[in-house]
């Protein structure tokens, strides 16, 4: 059952991208929209995202089904009704891993400019980073990304105590009463472990790319369920050296930046491919194993102790500068490029909100509630899911998944762990060997750590 602008979206491209459209929305939208009414009214949002021209405002999308009483009549939808969003979320995650399976979940932050009172979520920020705006809503987004195409699944509000503590605000938006204030750092950390608990997704990597995220704490809930993480840091994150071969050795906490630089003569040349242009690039990069510094005396334990090993990855894309990103990770015997590889699906959602989600929508609702943001929210990624797969190009997908270092790296198969350390006294089936290689990882040092 396919609306009418669903319809007139995609009459100009090829019949496979009119069968896909028509079996994703077919698919993903009965989980939450069970009468035929709300269905009908879904898949015409739907389309209204893909085809309205300009800014997706209720107007326009309403525009293209009849006007005034379309609108009121949608608006109602999106913003007063009841019906539940998260099993559509649930359903396309799904219907994504069959069609498109992800090599990653990505976490990242999505600014949504706004200004006024009484929109739900928004805030003006003094913490704000560089490029952003001063006012507006900030979420966190999961996405299901492959080399292929990159889309969310799921979304998380954040909300400071001026609305979780102000019980006229909750009420005018319509906030559940389970909804309970969070640090930045909790609301984005959720975004991802309560999919990755409940709806039985693959333990693919989480690629964890929030600024400041605290990564001892973000990683407690990831080890609790068993899913290999990979997270940005800055340069002045605290490390111990794990490795007696290595500089730095026994000297306690240093500077990520202070460990990389010290054995940057370690550093080698690898090849990835840019997802959004499909051109060739080359970094510097290396990896060296660490442990996080343990707490203090008193403090509790954290997430990532215990641990046995980590991995601090350093990228350079100017070598006589300090290095470009640092990451940690527990994937301590996947190839750096491989590492590398990963890490770059982070900038791939990026390109997707800006393009695909630009036009679909993931920035334009004008509504005020807490239900109608995650209604649009979710109808948008499902029209997000709609225009990537309609454009992705397999020919495309093969150029920019394929010459990493002169071979393809494939992602681990469904329902089968990606390799991790094991714990102490434990063999871990499946797992990578170390590459011999010192070149593309620290082959030498990871055994000089067993």
């Amino acid at each position: 059952m396919a609306s009418t602008a669903l319809t007139r979206q995609t009459e100009g491209h090829e019949g496979r991208a009119r069968t896909s459209a028509s079996r994703l929305t077919e698919y993903v939208l009965p989980h939450s929209l069970h009468r035929r009414d709300q269905l009908s009214k879904g898949e015409q949002y739907v389309g209204g995202l893909l085809a309205a021209q300009g800014r997706k405002s209720m107007r326009n999308i309403a525009a293209l089904l009849g006007g005034g009483a379309a609108e009121q009549s949608m608006h109602h939808f999106i913003s007063a009704s009841t019906w539940d969003w998260r099993p559509a979320r649930e359903a396309l995650a799904h219907y994504l891993q069959r069609s498109a399976p992800p090599s990653a979940w990505v976490v990242r932050p999505h600014v949504i400019p706004k200004v006024g009172e009484w929109s739900v979520g928004v805030d003006p920020r003094s913490d704000r980073q560089a490029g952003e705006p001063s006012s507006g809503q900030y979420a966190y987004g999961l996405w299901s990304a492959s080399d292929e195409l990159s889309v969310p699944v799921n979304w998380r509000l954040f909300l400071s105590d001026r609305w979780t503590g102000d019980q006229t605000r909750r009420r005018r938006a319509g906030i559940p009463t389970e909804v309970i204030g969070t640090t930045p750092e909790e609301c984005a950390t959720a975004t991802a472990l309560e999919p990755l608990r409940s709806w039985r997704l693959p333990a693919r990597p989480v690629v964890f790319d929030v600024p400041g995220a605290d990564v001892r704490r973000l990683a407690t809930g990831f080890d609790a369920i068993s899913v290999p993480l990979i997270a940005r840091v800055g340069s002045l994150t605290a490390c111990e050296v794990a490795a007696p071969a290595m500089p730095g050795f026994g000297s306690g906490p240093l500077t990520a930046r202070h460990i990389l630089e010290s054995v940057k003569g370690l550093r080698r040349a690898v090849e990835w491919v840019d997802h959004a242009s499909g051109r060739r690039h080359t970094s510097l990069a290396m990896a060296i194993p660490v442990a996080l510094p343990r707490p203090v005396r008193g403090a509790a334990r954290a997430g990532l102790e215990g641990r046995r090993s980590l991995l601090l990855v350093g990228e350079w894309e100017d070598p006589l500068l300090p290095p470009t990103r640092v990451w940690l990770t527990d994937l301590t015997r996947t190839p750096v490029p491989e590492l590398l590889r990963l890490t770059k699906l982070s900038g791939w959602t990026a390109h997707g909100v800006d393009n695909v989600g630009a036009r679909v929508g993931l920035r334009d609702f004008e509504g005020r509630s807490f239900g109608g943001w995650h209604r649009h929210m979710t109808l948008a990624s499902v029209a997000h899911a709609v225009a990537a797969l309609s454009q992705a190009s397999p020919a495309r997908a093969r150029t920019r998944a394929s010459v990493v270092l002169g071979r393809r790296v494939s992602a681990a198969p469904s329902g089968r762990r990606p390799a991790r350390v094991p714990c102490a006294g434990s063999g871990s089936a499946g797992a990578r060997s170390a590459p011999r290689d010192a070149a593309s990882s620290p082959a030498s040092v990871h055994r000089a750590v067993r």
